[in-house]
């Protein structure tokens, strides 16, 4: 019996859970009523349950209202063991005259996903007449209980932060061709005080980037999509940093590269001098956060034949091949692998040496990037079809080689394969040239002298030609007719 029972509570708390999980997924836009009075408000909220509201959009404007400001209000529910939570945050608006108004559909971004709402018609009536019960003193009775006059205006104070925005680069100073990375992050103080909040980010970022991304580079974007606090030290102080952009430059040239000061706005609310229970205790502002300007300076790489052609970056190589021992005049597939850290979409092809043993056809090409732990990894591998020509043995490291410069060490270095293929059988080289035979007629061109012969020298053959068959012709039908 008790095995019975529990498995229904495990079964009830399966259910349970499951409910709690759909139940935390709501999100809500709830509209203020079809008709206020011109001295009243209309009020815009949103509320999500079971989640922290992390981040919104701007409320939207409403013709014939004015905004006065957001509020918040947070609520927490135990039921049966069940805690359930949540939160919203409400736009007040104030009417500017007396009719009837549109609030057209809209739609917002709440916590990186879009909401509509339908809108509504909203009736604006005279001021209404405000009534209040008040003590023998001529007080409002409830001001005693919030502990401030209700009728009178609230004070809000501004209070300091403690945040900043950074771009950070990991490199002062690279070669030509070398990466270095740039992130841009907001930091916020452990013990700051002052309620922040992040305003149209999608769009501050893309006016951000026109500014940062250099034009002499090649950019390789990590694509951050999920904005998330990581806590971190600076200066034995402890932050949470929520980094908004990183990518992997390349310079192409050697000019420096400069990165202005950029600036990202923030919500940031002030606080009530005096909060009560009820009614608003912040009011909305906006503060804008700068970064410092920053260069890095791009050095020429050393002399090289192949200095404007190498790339840059620490490689290494990983070959591969069918088989070591092949007959002349069949195929064999060979894998030349370049693989570490640099700009994987600027890696060429490796040189080969052409000559009458072998015959390669141009390679397939795969080639796999990786970004992550602030660095650009990868591999790009170029897969060779080949058929010898000439029996022997072959080391490969004579026909495949890759130069590339390592600015870790700062000097030129060169992959080689380490496979050598041995081939047997008879020579194919006769058969190669045979078919390359371009035939008898060019081989009379050395024995014939350079002199230019007129066509026109010849034409009168054509004509007696003609005139001798014509007469043959006409003796044939002349003894055919006779006899």
């Amino acid at each position: 019996m008790r095995k019975h029972i529990n498995k229904y509570v495990w079964v009830i708390g399966l259910v349970l859970i499951f409910t709690n999980n759909v139940y935390s997924q709501k999100v809500s836009i709830q509209l203020g009523p079809d008709q206020v009075a011109q001295n009243q408000g209309f009020t815009i909220s949103i509320t999500i349950e079971g989640e922290r509201l992390r981040s919104y959009d701007a409320f939207p404007d409403f013709t014939g209202f004015t905004k006065r400001g957001t509020s918040s209000s947070s609520r927490t529910n135990i039921v049966h063991g069940l805690v359930s939570s949540s939160q919203s945050i409400t736009m007040t608006y104030a009417p500017t005259q007396q009719g009837s108004f549109t609030l057209p559909p809209f739609e917002m971004k709440i916590n990186g996903k879009k909401y509509k709402s339908p809108g509504k018609k909203v009736t604006v009536t005279a001021p209404a007449q405000r009534q209040q019960r008040r003590n023998s003193f001529g007080h409002d009775p409830r001001d005693s209980f919030f502990g401030t006059n209700r009728n009178a205006t609230k004070e809000f104070v501004d209070v300091e932060d403690d945040a900043f925005i950074a771009l950070v680069n990991s490199q002062d100073e690279v070669y030509v061709g070398e990466g270095f990375t740039t992130t841009i992050s907001f930091y916020l103080a452990d013990n700051n005080r002052a309620p922040l909040q992040f305003h149209e980010l999608g769009k501050q970022l893309s006016e951000i980037l026109k500014k940062v991304r250099p034009s002499n580079c090649w950019e390789e974007n990590f694509d951050i999509e999920n904005i998330n606090g990581e806590p971190v030290t600076i200066n034995n102080k402890g932050y949470t940093k929520y980094k908004i952009y990183q990518a992997t430059f390349y310079p192409l040239n050697a000019e420096t590269i400069h990165f202005p000061s950029v600036g990202l706005e923030m919500i940031k609310y002030k606080v009530a001098k005096n909060p009560s229970f009820f009614g608003q205790n912040r009011q909305e502002g906006f503060k804008t956060f700068y970064s410092k300007a920053r260069d890095v300076k791009v050095k020429e790489l050393p002399a090289h034949p192949l200095k404007d052609a190498v790339a840059v970056g620490d490689y290494r190589l990983n070959e591969d091949i069918n088989t070591q021992q092949i007959q002349t005049g069949q195929s064999f597939s060979y894998d030349f692998n370049i693989y570490g850290e640099g700009n994987i979409s600027a890696i060429e092809k490796p040189i080969i040496t052409d000559d009458n043993n072998f015959d390669f056809y141009p390679p397939n090409l795969q080639q796999n990037i990786n970004r992550r732990n602030n660095r650009v990894t990868g591999s790009k591998s170029f897969s060779y079809y080949g058929i010898p020509n000439e029996p022997g043995t072959y080391n490969l490291s004579d026909y495949f080689n890759w130069i590339f410069f390592n600015p870790k060490t700062e000097q030129y270095d060169t992959l080689r394969s380490e496979l050598a293929l041995n081939v047997v059988g008879e020579s194919k080289k006769n058969e190669h040239i045979q078919s390359n035979d371009l035939g008898a007629f060019y081989d009379r061109i050395d024995i014939e002298d350079n002199e230019l012969r007129s066509l026109n020298r010849m034409a009168w053959v054509k004509p007696t030609a003609n005139i001798f068959i014509l007469l043959l012709l006409a003796v044939s039908a002349f003894f055919i007719f006779k006899k």
